[in-house]
């Protein structure tokens, strides 16, 4: 696999949409000599819980799929097993909340697909890699990937430390994308109910 190099890496984190939210993070630095694994063996060193969360949320996708295509009848159908399927995710929430190490946790500044800028009381060395686990509430979702620092910013009291996802899953990064998407149609949405009517 080819390495790249810090302002590859830069690239590659600017070229997703980034969207300013804070996430609950864990984040857990990994001792210098630890040895990424190949994307292809990432799911092996998930947690259980998040491979879980992962299929759970893929079966999900994939039953209610057809069923929207079936004429109005079904409409009740649909609402019913999307309630479920809400109650499942609200489950497994609970459940990846309790992945969560109080000693690893940091809040995001910005998150997008290509990585995410957590806020830290400590600066860190760049390139250095950290086991990450990051909690979308809105999603009532997680994901468990790699991150590498490639900036560490002070800004006022506390530093901004930007990781591009190193090891990360194509369904994760396409989650983060998503989610980051949504959640900027949630703010507009937001901004333009605040608009005085005289405006």
């Amino acid at each position: 696999m080819e390495k790249l190099t810090l302002e590859q890496k830069k690239q590659q984190f600017d070229e997703f949409f980034r969207i300013r939210h804070a996430l609950k993070v864990n984040m857990r630095l990994l001792e210098e000599d630890f040895e990424l694994p190949a994307p292809e063996q990432l799911a092996e060193h998930m947690p259980y819980a998040f491979r879980i969360a992962s299929e759970l949320s893929a079966l999900d996708a994939a039953a209610l799929r057809p069923l929207r295509n079936l004429s109005e009848h079904a409409a009740d159908l649909v609402k019913f097993l999307n309630h479920q399927s809400r109650k499942i995710d609200l489950m497994m929430s609970y459940i990846l909340h309790e992945q969560m190490a109080a000693e690893h946790q940091f809040s995001s500044q910005a998150f997008g697909g290509g990585g995410v800028i957590l806020l830290s009381g400590q600066p860190i060395e760049l390139e250095r890699n950290c086991e990450l686990r990051l909690f979308l509430e809105e999603e009532a979702a997680a994901v468990f990937c790699y991150g590498e620092v490639i900036a560490c910013e002070k800004v006022d009291d506390q530093y901004h430390i930007s990781l591009f996802f190193n090891r990360i899953r194509e369904e994760d990064q396409e989650l983060l994308v998503r989610a980051s998407l949504h959640l900027q149609t949630l703010q507009l949405r937001k901004r333009a109910q605040n608009k005085s009517p005289s405006e």
